[in-house]
C-alpha cells in the first residue's frame, strides 16, 4: 500500500497559478498511475488529471485542459499538478490517489491509496 502526501495548496486570486505536489512513499510499477481529483463543498469528488509513472497515458478533465499540466519526477517519487489561469470555480480540496495495474478508468473507484488533500481557494 503506497502512502501519498499532497502539498502546495493555498489562496490565490483569479488568473493566478499554483503548483501542487504529491509525494509517494514508494514508486510502484511503471504502468501504475497517479491521479488528481478535487472536491468542492457540497459536490462530488471529480477527476482532474492522471499520469503513469512511465510518463504515458496523460489525461485531463475537459474543464482544466489547457490550464493545468501534470508531470512527474521519478527520482523524487513525486507527481506535480501545475494550475494556471485559475478560476473561482477551481476552488476545492485537491487529492491525489494511486491506481494500480492496467486500469484506464478515471472514476473514484479506479483509484485507491488517497492522500489527505490540499485546499485550493481562488478569489474573484
Amino acid at each position: 500500500q503506497v502512502r501519498l502526501v499532497e502539498s502546495g495548496g493555498g489562496l490565490v486570486q483569479a488568473g493566478g497559478s499554483l503548483r501542487l505536489s504529491c509525494v509517494a512513499s514508494a514508486r510502484t510499477f511503471s504502468s501504475d498511475r497517479i491521479g488528481w481529483f478535487r472536491q468542492a463543498p457540497g459536490k462530488e469528488r471529480e477527476f482532474v488529471s492522471a499520469i503513469r509513472w512511465n510518463g504515458g497515458s496523460l489525461r485531463y478533465a475537459d474543464s482544466v485542459k489547457g490550464r493545468f499540466t501534470i508531470s512527474r519526477d521519478n527520482a523524487k517519487n513525486t507527481v506535480y499538478l501545475q494550475l494556471n489561469s485559475l478560476k473561482p470555480e477551481d476552488t476545492a480540496v485537491y487529492y491525489c490517489a494511486a491506481s494500480f495495474g492496467a486500469r484506464i478508468g478515471v472514476t473514484v473507484g479506479d483509484f485507491g491509496s488517497w492522500g489527505q488533500g490540499t485546499q485550493v481557494t481562488v478569489s474573484s
